[in-house]
């Protein structure tokens, strides 16, 4: 578990107390001293602070957040590292995220629609600038009251958003996420667009409209469902009419190619569905298979409570470990299960680099003159006399030596 800081200060921000706690990172209550304003400060968990791709998420979320001027989309203030400390400070959303309001049970369709509507925006933005969400689900969706006139929705969370990607994996090959809302290209690893974050957005039609999501049980059967099963018929698990049904289906459709247009659409549909029912109840339940949202424990330990006037600021999450997930066997091949061994992306250049080096060393060697012969070295036709071990000048020996007679 990673330390609270509570009291401490991280560069300008003094940190006032724990909003929430995930498995990549604290969410705290913090006063920017120089502005005098209060800021959501998440920092990355000490734990994962030495984990090179966790790393890279936090500042691809700082990065993508600060990309986006959305009214529907959480004001990013300020992206730092301070003693070892990545932090991401935001606005503090005085409210509640849209699980908390789903586990109470069934929205009204008139409220469904207002808050799936701001989120729809934001998202068709998102999709207008290439971008794709990757984890829109209701606890990623804040809800507060601006001037209090109306509901208003912040949508966070953008650590796994992504670029003309492919779903997200880690260097090991792992989906890193929640499976409640993916949708199956994203599952699966195949390319994703805009219609995968649309697909999410029908699963929370669904969920504010029965109290629960689509598919529910364990990590593998959620995946099975969202895979291979069709999305129950909401008509059957709430009083509403089976319009709306045919609504969800497309939305959820397994081929993105049958999905919606934009998320927009999406809402329009569900909206003309849902024009008879009266707009001010929350739709009654039928039978006993639909129960309401589960609630998830923290792992580990109760979370902290928290004091002040921004208590319960949307970001009350379980203290969890990410979860890594892989699909049912019978699924058959997939971005989980392939065995082929994929080279990294430096391995071509650093082939084509050492060929190209090879090349140029042999041209070089084909094209460079021949050796020149060892020159001889000059010899004098006169021998030369070297007395003991010692070299001597080279001189040349007299031919006569004349010879004095005695008178």
């Amino acid at each position: 578990m990673s330390e609270d800081l509570s009291g401490r200060r991280i560069a300008h921000y003094r940190i006032d107390g724990v909003l929430g706690r995930g498995g990549m990172s604290v969410t705290y209550r913090a006063t920017d001293v120089r502005l005098g304003r209060k800021v959501a400060l998440k920092v990355i968990g000490e734990h994962l602070a030495p984990d090179a791709e966790f790393r890279e998420r936090f500042v691809d979320e700082a990065r993508n957040t600060s990309a986006i001027d959305h009214a529907n989309i959480v004001p990013l203030y300020d992206f730092d590292e301070v003693d070892g400390l990545l932090y991401i400070a935001m606005r503090l959303v005085d409210g509640q995220d849209l699980a908390g309001h789903i586990k109470e049970g069934p929205l009204t369709p008139a409220r469904t629609l207002t808050l799936l509507a701001q989120v729809a925006e934001a998202l068709d933005m998102l999709h207008g600038k290439g971008l794709v969400h990757l984890d829109v689900k209701p606890a990623n969706v804040l809800v507060t009251q601006k001037e209090g006139v109306r509901e208003h929705v912040y949508v966070a969370d953008f650590g796994l958003t992504r670029r003309g990607a492919t779903g997200h994996r880690t260097r090991t090959g792992d989906f890193l996420g929640s499976p409640t809302y993916a949708a199956p290209e994203h599952l699966r690893g195949e390319p994703v667009d805009g219609r995968t974050d649309q697909y999410a957005l029908a699963c929370m039609l669904f969920a504010c409209l029965s109290g629960r999501p689509p598919f529910q049980g364990g990590v593998q059967e959620v995946i099975a469902g969202h895979l291979s099963t069709p999305v129950p018929a909401l008509s059957q698990l709430v009083a509403l009419p089976p319009a709306i049904d045919e609504v969800i289906r497309k939305g959820t459709s397994k081929d993105p190619a049958q999905r919606f247009a934009s998320c927009a659409e999406l809402i329009a549909a569900a909206r003309v569905a849902l024009a008879g029912v009266a707009q001010g109840s929350a739709p009654d339940r039928l039978g006993p298979q639909s129960g309401s949202f589960p609630a998830q424990s923290p792992v580990s330990g109760p979370m902290p409570a928290q004091q002040g006037q921004f208590q319960g600021g949307g970001y009350q999450q379980p203290l969890q470990d990410p979860v890594r997930l892989r699909p049912p066997n019978q699924v058959g091949v997939s971005a989980f299960t392939s065995g082929k061994k994929e080279r990294p992306a430096w391995f071509a250049p650093v082939i084509a680099a050492a060929v190209a080096i090879v090349v140029i060393i042999i041209v070089v060697v084909i094209l460079s003159p021949g050796d020149e012969p060892a020159r001889q070295p000059k010899t004098s036709s006169a021998p030369s006399l070297n007395i003991g071990d010692e070299p001597t000048s080279r001189k040349p020996l007299p031919t006569s030596v004349p010879v004095r007679t005695s008178p």
